[in-house]
């Protein structure tokens, strides 16, 4: 199983973490603004007398404290954290002797604003920038109320940096919104693409179906008044071929007539990636080890019959496919015979694309009457054995299978095995008894 790379750091840290080195840089800012620093004659900012009592000193600590409380509750309680961060901010500039907050104590309430406008819905986060807004216009307002001067400027400055913090968040948040449909329509439009190509096998399967009716029944209309056990058999045939068409015709109408599939599935492969196909197109391998269409030397309509052939064309793309048969196999419907090798097929040619893996396991199992068992599994990569396609595929192989599982009404599965490597497991029930008229 390929190795996950973790994610960048700036991705690990939370977004209370984020908030709280704002204020640390905000804090070493104001002090640098009070000091003189080599090339200066003075400081930028005389410091007050209040910030260098004891009293100043105790303000500073609240609101570092606040601050660390609001970093704790933005991801579970992004108001309340707010909150505690706006306060922090006034109770900060107290001691500093300013007309306005300054864009320093600002910083923690930047970070906050931002992250509740990436990850918050938007009228919640509309909330988040009108209280932040808001605060400033009331500090300067109280200022201006008290007769005291008031930093206006200033104030319109820290409020243009919280807008923009704000406006970047929704940016990030409408771009993931616009990424997560995309994706959804991107997987719809595989399942549909599945959907018509199941239809058209189906297609084809009914017009063998019928082209064997129609030569059975011109044999029995020939022979039935010379060789009735002859035309009795032919007539047999027609039964069988006929209730075998109604069947594999019920099936995948009842299926394409219920809902979309699950939208809580997800297609990502951990740690492999699915085979990246054309929409509506077999699924073939491509790159260096590519093996044609022309040279697969597979029947226009496949069934089970053929993995033995699929092995030998994958192993000489470079993957061992070892195929193993449980139980007495059983004649298999058309469409349920052809789905179960498009389901293996797809399979091993995610394990040559994408596994760098250099053997697999196909398991048919034929031990439950009522159901065929497939089940596809790799090792994981191996060392010098390079992937055809590096990195994560798009995902809608494992889509398209699903789909396929989910028109015979059975049950697919997909993941990571527990000692290393990918299994992929399907199970299609197999009809029981006489179809129905």
């Amino acid at each position: 199983m390929s190795v996950i790379p973790s994610a960048p750091f700036h991705k690990r840290v939370t977004p209370g973490g984020w908030a709280a080195v704002a204020w640390g840089a905000g804090i070493a800012f104001t002090a640098l603004l009070r000091i003189r620093v080599p090339g200066q004659e003075e400081p930028d900012v005389f410091p007050g007398f209040v910030i260098l009592r004891w009293d100043g000193l105790a303000m500073l600590a609240v609101s570092t404290l606040l601050t660390l409380r609001g970093g704790t509750l933005l991801a579970r309680r992004p108001t309340a954290a707010l909150n505690h961060l706006l306060v922090a901010s006034v109770i900060a500039s107290t001691p500093l002797g300013v007309t306005a907050i300054p864009f320093a104590q600002y910083l923690a309430v930047d970070v906050a604003l931002y992250a509740i406008a990436a990850a918050r819905p938007r009228p919640e986060a509309r909330r988040a920038l009108l209280l932040a807004l808001g605060l400033l216009v009331a500090y300067v307002a109280v200022r201006l109320l008290a007769g005291w001067s008031a930093g206006t400027t200033s104030t319109l400055a820290v409020a243009l940096t919280a807008l923009v913090a704000w406006l970047l968040g929704r940016s990030e948040a409408q771009a993931r919104e616009y990424a997560e449909r995309s994706r959804a329509q991107a997987a719809e439009q595989a399942v549909t693409a599945e959907r018509l190509r199941i239809a058209r096998e189906m297609h084809d399967t009914v017009a063998h179906s019928m082209g064997i009716v129609a030569l059975q029944a011109g044999a029995a209309r020939r022979v039935i008044a010379t060789q009735p056990e002859a035309a009795r058999q032919a007539l047999t045939e027609i039964e069988t071929a006929s209730r075998e068409t109604l069947a594999g015709l019920r099936r995948m109408l009842g299926a394409l007539r219920t809902a979309d599939p699950d939208p809580d599935t997800d297609p990502d492969r951990d740690g492999g990636g699915e085979a990246e196909e054309r929409p509506g197109t077999p699924p073939v391998i491509t790159g260096p080890t590519a093996i044609s269409a022309e040279a697969r030397g597979l029947p226009e309509m496949p069934g089970l019959a053929a993995l033995d052939r699929l092995a030998e064309l994958t192993g000489n793309a470079g993957v061992r496919v070892a195929v193993r048969r449980v139980g007495a196999p059983c004649p298999l419907p058309p469409d349920i015979d052809l789905s179960a090798f498009r389901i293996v097929q797809e399979s091993v040619t995610n394990v040559v694309r994408h596994s760098g893996a250099d053997s697999c396991t196909v398991t048919v199992d034929h031990r439950l009457p009522e159901t065929l068992a497939l089940t596809v599994e790799d090792r994981g990569p191996v060392p010098g054995h390079a992937r055809v396609s590096p990195g994560p595929g798009s995902g809608y192989g494992l889509a398209g299978m699903r789909e396929r599982v989910a028109v015979l009404h059975g049950e697919f599965s997909a993941g990571p095995s527990p000692g290393g490597g990918f299994r992929v497991t399907a199970r299609l029930p197999l009809p029981t008894g006489d179809t129905p008229r």
